[in-house]
């Protein structure tokens, strides 16, 4: 599988349970009956666990015999130097404004889909090294696995063949994004910034998007170790 250069990238989850492995194994046998160039996004809150369930999903669809690219939405944010220009500290103007859509459709979607190569970070969000430049080959039949928030958000639906959406009890998805960003940010910001900005800017996404009844497959990731199936 091969990774986005990005330094927000979580490292790979060892294998957890045989119930999480299974539900895993079933959508990916699903997705690589689908011959070609592929697109699978996994969507879901902060905190609902995609980074490391698309990284998982990834690694199935691999077992399956398909080879796999992996990014993430966060790599295709507009740069610091641009701050200026845009609102990303209310919840509204997150959701509208923090994501260089066009970029997301053209540089990374439209790349995988259409071209030779393609770069599976734009500019990293933490060191604001930009890998734009940083190609990776594309072959007939690989996968990209997307996560991100919004992924079902009206400008960017039309890209996926398949969109997985994680939902997860609120209360525990909080607690999860809060104790992952404690070390950054400190734990009474981390809480303030995913209830002020992050968790704002998800209502404005369910009511815009209604990404439960949009996704292709609905999975309760409330319990890692054993994910529910929903539809």
């Amino acid at each position: 599988m091969r990774l986005s250069p990005s330094t927000w990238q979580q490292p790979v989850p060892a294998e957890r349970t045989t119930p999480r492995t299974a539900l895993l194994d079933t959508l990916a046998a699903e997705v690589t009956v689908r011959p070609g160039r592929l697109v699978v996004a996994v969507d879901g809150s902060t905190g609902a666990g995609k980074t490391s369930f698309a990284h998982e999903l990834g690694l199935a669809l691999e077992r399956h015999g398909r080879p796999v690219l992996r990014a993430c939405l966060d790599d295709h944010k507009r740069p610091w130097s641009e701050r200026h220009r845009y609102d990303r500290t209310s919840g509204e103007g997150y959701y509208r404004t923090a994501t260089d859509l066009d970029r997301v459709r053209m540089s990374l979607v439209g790349a995988f889909c259409d071209g030779p190569d393609v770069a599976l970070c734009g500019i990293d969000p933490l060191t604001q090294v930009d890998h734009r430049e940083d190609r990776t080959g594309v072959g007939p039949d690989d996968v990209l696995v997307v996560d991100g928030v919004f992924v079902l958000r009206p400008e960017l639906r039309d890209l996926w063949d398949v969109v997985v959406r994680l939902v997860v009890d609120p209360d525990v998805a909080l607690e999860r994004a809060v104790g992952r960003d404690t070390g950054r940010e400190g734990y009474a910001e981390a809480r303030t910034l995913h209830v002020e900005r992050y968790g704002a800017a998800d209502t404005v996404y369910r009511a815009e998007a209604d990404p439960d009844a949009r996704a292709d497959v609905l999975v309760d990731n409330t319990d890692l170790d054993r994910p529910v199936r929903l539809r």
